[in-house]
């Protein structure tokens, strides 16, 4: 929609977004190219359209968009002079809150992405072990922009080969293929990177069994919380889970859209990259200018704290288990429930759709995220927020019907009569 804004994104922008998955070939073309601003769980396009919203800022606002305690957090920070030379108290205050609320973090290292703190962590596991290998799940889709995670995907260019031979795949929920690396790299492993859940539970008590393995080996057990942090759990999916990690690394939720992220972890790890020990080589971990920047840690320390007091993540687990209930009703309603499913937790759901061979098909996906769309609802994946109440629910369920009768009609008649956009792509792909 609006190809003048569209042009002029991608005459600025190499990707017309700073994010590919805010990118045009993620969203169907009756998708806004571009958005005004957010409030509460809704967006707003240049023009005035208003759109439910379950993107929610590439899942990072998990309040809700503009929240006024948030916002009026973070500005006294800005007035306080937002970035100082040395450090701040509330850069103190935000580490030792977070301290506080994770038993695993010891230490803490703030910056402003995930990339920067999952890349730090994986240097830390090297320099903590003296060994140079990584192992990632092959399912678990982005860990890190920096080579050493790119290199290991298709999307190589302007990646040096050999660097990317140092991150190995595993596949989550087999036990065995990590255990093969292992015997395959003996001795030379740093460390196992995983995200402790997605779509997908841990079977057979995967997570502590890795971990196990990781201690065996003397690697160290990372665990990714970006997607998450303060959505499965205040403190984590390492709680809902019952696991500690040796480090972990959190961001997006963890300061309602504002740029926050975090590594933290046992002590004897974190304080490798400290200063005070006398005669011991140094690690540059991260150091960063606006790391610590006090308008974002603001918005943190007054995030947690209203995820604490109205229970937020509670509401995140009801609102999504009505949601799921709902949506695969409407579908099995229409009889297409073998076509079209919400699975995953209900924390944090995920729609499944698939063609006429029931196999998952983009397609069939980019016509659902269509069709909501001229219902009023901008699903391109499913991340709630406490700002998704009842009437939310309604109007998302309502859309559903419409959209997944049209649905209906597109495995019977063929999904191409239907469809007035070309077929949403996979971010990582080899060529555009």
């Amino acid at each position: 929609m609006n190809p003048q804004f569209k042009e002029r994104l991608h005459k600025a922008i190499p990707g017309g977004a700073h994010t590919y998955s805010r990118g045009d070939d993620q969203f169907p073309s009756n998708a806004p190219s571009i958005l005004e601003r957010g409030e509460g769980a809704y967006v707003y396009d240049p023009a005035g359209n208003k759109y439910l919203d379950y993107g929610m800022g590439l899942r990072s606002v998990n309040i809700g968009y503009g929240n006024k305690e948030i916002a009026d957090a973070c500005y006294e920070e800005i007035l306080k002079g937002n970035n100082l030379t040395r450090a701040s108290t509330t850069e103190l205050k935000a580490a030792e809150l977070l301290i506080d609320l994770i038993p695993a973090v010891e230490m803490v290292k703030f910056a402003k992405h995930g990339s920067t703190v999952t890349s730090a962590a994986i240097k830390l596991a090297r320099a903590f072990t003296g060994k140079k290998y990584v192992a990632v799940p092959l399912e678990h889709p982005f860990f890190s922009f920096d080579d050493w995670f790119i290199g290991s995907t298709v999307m190589q260019r302007g990646v040096p080969e050999e660097t990317s031979r140092f991150t190995l795949k595993f596949n989550y929920n087999n036990l065995e293929s990590v255990e093969q690396l292992f015997a395959q790299y003996p001795g030379q492993i740093a460390a196992v990177m995983l995200e402790a859940a997605t779509t997908v539970a841990p079977q057979n008590d995967f997570l502590h069994r890795v971990k196990t393995v990781c201690e065996k080996n003397g690697a160290l057990f990372i665990i990714d919380e970006m997607i998450t942090g303060f959505r499965w759990n205040l403190r984590g999916a390492q709680a809902y889970f019952d696991i500690e990690p040796d480090l972990c690394t959190f961001g997006k939720a963890m300061a309602n859209g504002f740029a926050v992220a975090a590594l933290g972890g046992r002590r004897e790890i974190m304080n490798i990259g400290s200063i005070q020990e006398e005669g011991k080589e140094r690690v540059f971990l991260t150091s960063t200018t606006h790391g610590a920047e006090m308008s974002a840690l603001g918005a943190f320390i007054k995030t947690v704290e209203i995820l604490q007091r109205d229970n937020v993540i509670e509401h995140f687990w009801s609102y999504g288990q009505k949601l799921i209930d709902g949506l695969n009703g409407i579908a099995k309603t229409l009889d297409i429930a073998d076509f079209f499913m919400v699975e995953g937790y209900p924390c944090s759901p995920n729609f499944v759709a698939r063609g006429r061979d029931k196999e998952v098909s983009l397609a069939m996906r980019t016509l659902f995220a269509q069709e909501m769309i001229n219902n009023g609802v901008l699903i391109p994946y499913i991340a709630i927020s406490y700002a998704h109440k009842e009437t939310e629910l309604q109007m998302t369920l309502e859309a559903a019907q419409k959209a997944l009768t049209v649905y209906k009609a597109a495995l019977e008649d063929g999904y191409e009569k239907y469809l007035k956009s070309p077929v949403i792509k996979p971010v990582f792909r080899k060529f555009n």
